[in-house]
């Protein structure tokens, strides 16, 4: 399989709804634009959550930026994936 170098991973953004989307960057990420780039692309449900103070790798391992993530990434999953799914019986 090879990859195609015209291929960008906005390409088809739009397309992802009407399944959730999270974005989390660190209000000081040199890489920030892009996510805001992508949240400004992508459909409802959306939702661009900023870490205020944290670089783009403090969201790895920096407890005190983790905190804020962990929180945002339970409350997200706690509404767009706990639901039960139907059963075929």
């Amino acid at each position: 399989m090879t990859v195609s170098n015209n291929h960008t991973t906005l390409a088809q953004i739009e397309t992802i709804s009407p399944r959730p989307l999270l974005f989390i960057v660190g209000e000081k990420a040199v890489s920030a634009y892009f996510s805001e780039d992508a949240y400004k692309r992508a459909s409802e449900p959306k939702e661009l959550f900023v870490v205020p103070g944290a670089a783009h790798v403090d969201l790895y391992d920096q407890p005190e930026y983790l905190k804020h993530s962990l929180r945002k990434l339970n409350e997200f999953f706690n509404q767009y994936l706990n639901e039960t799914p139907a059963r075929n019986n």
